[in-house]
């Protein structure tokens, strides 16, 4: 078997911005995904599960903008935007389609993925995440930016553990954890902010009956971020597609069981 590598890539988007991108690969693979991060996270979010896919597989995650060593531009963000952002990087990738996943925020760019380049879009992974967060949501969303920009990203380090992770998890993976909280503070509060405000107008619900490639719905039973309720949201509206609620299970379901991710993508398989 080849050595599987990860070698790292700089493109620009369509408004010129830098996207830093990474793939995986041993040179022999013949699947594809292309997987985007949860908030705050960067493309390495994704390693677990990419090891996991196992070498039949090249795996490209991306570094969304205003995110690790991606440009950082002045807002406003929308979800459009970076599907787009993901379309040129699968574009100077060679990459032509893809299995479409994300976690979180990550789920709502691949949601708009897959209604922006259809044809890009061989199978959809929905991780932890939601079509609309609810009729709160913009102000929710602005809260938590603005806490970061007054306070600072460290400030905030407490609450989302407990978001992310379920309390048996932390207990046991330290090293998980401590990554996961070292890539968040690392985030520019402004960008973060900007981000936020994305999600918090993201109301993606009419797209939902339009989408035709096979999906895969996942979802932490903990997870009260993207709580259940919302999973079987979206499960009821695509038709075809799977759901499956991880027991025990958390927000970042890629960090806290990758191989069950990577089985559930399997699935998706675009040979």
């Amino acid at each position: 078997m080849s050595k599987r590598m990860k070698t790292e890539y700089v493109t620009s988007a369509r408004d010129g911005s830098s996207i830093r991108y990474v793939i995986w690969s041993n040179g022999t693979a013949t699947k594809k995904a292309a997987l985007v991060h949860s908030l705050a996270m960067t493309a390495e979010f994704w390693e677990s599960t990419a090891q996991a896919l196992g070498p039949d597989w090249d795996v490209l995650a991306i570094d969304c903008r205003g995110h690790g060593a991606s440009d950082k531009p002045a807002g406003p963000y929308t979800v459009g935007l970076f599907a787009d952002d993901l379309a040129s990087v699968l574009n100077d990738a060679g990459w032509d389609a893809a299995v479409v996943g994300g976690a979180s925020m990550g789920g709502c760019v691949a949601l708009a993925f897959a209604a922006h380049h259809p044809e890009k879009t061989t199978g959809l992974a929905l991780i932890d995440t939601t079509a609309w967060y609810g009729e709160t949501a913009s102000d929710d969303w602005e809260e938590r930016g603005q806490k970061a920009l007054a306070g600072g990203m460290m400030a905030m380090t407490e609450f989302q553990k407990t978001r992310w992770f379920s309390d048996n998890f932390r207990t046991k993976n330290d090293a998980v954890v401590d990554l996961a909280i070292k890539v968040f503070v690392a985030n520019d509060p402004n960008a973060y902010l900007e981000t936020c405000r994305m999600l918090g107008q993201c109301n993606q619900t009419d797209t939902l009956s339009a989408i035709s490639v096979p999906c895969e719905i996942i979802v932490g039973e903990e997870d009260y971020a993207a709580p259940v309720a919302m999973a079987k949201t979206m499960h009821r509206a695509i038709a075809g597609s799977n759901l499956t609620v991880i027991p025990s299970a958390r927000h970042l379901t890629p960090l806290e069981v990758p191989e069950t991710i990577a089985n559930i993508i399997l699935s998706l398989d675009n040979a």
